[in-house]
């Protein structure tokens, strides 16, 4: 072989290395990247979901807190009719005790 062969198979095989090499570190500087990226949309998820979950907790309580007015509401209205016909009975009951007792 001649010299100037050698010389050209030499640049050529420092060519390819410097090439592999630049290759290697653009590969690595695009997996740094994207690890970059992914964590940053990682992050971004995390945080849409917890505010979707704090909208949905609040909803849940604002939910709550009316079904418990509801429930409060017609609680009352059983207790008032309740007391209505407890009241109405009252005199009725107090008459047949009178009458058991008294015999009238």
């Amino acid at each position: 072989m001649s010299l100037e062969a050698i010389k050209s198979i030499s640049a050529a095989e420092d060519e390819a290395r410097l090439a592999k090499s630049q290759a290697i570190q653009r590969a690595q500087d695009a997996i740094v990247e994207t690890e970059k990226n992914g964590k940053e949309s990682v992050g971004a998820m995390i945080k849409r979901a917890e505010t979707e979950v704090a909208q949905l907790i609040r909803s849940a309580d604002k939910q709550a807190e009316q079904q418990a007015v509801e429930l409060a509401s017609t609680t009352a209205n059983r207790q008032a009719t309740l007391r209505a016909r407890a009241e109405g009975r009252l005199d009725k009951a107090a008459r047949f005790i009178v009458e058991r007792i008294l015999g009238v």
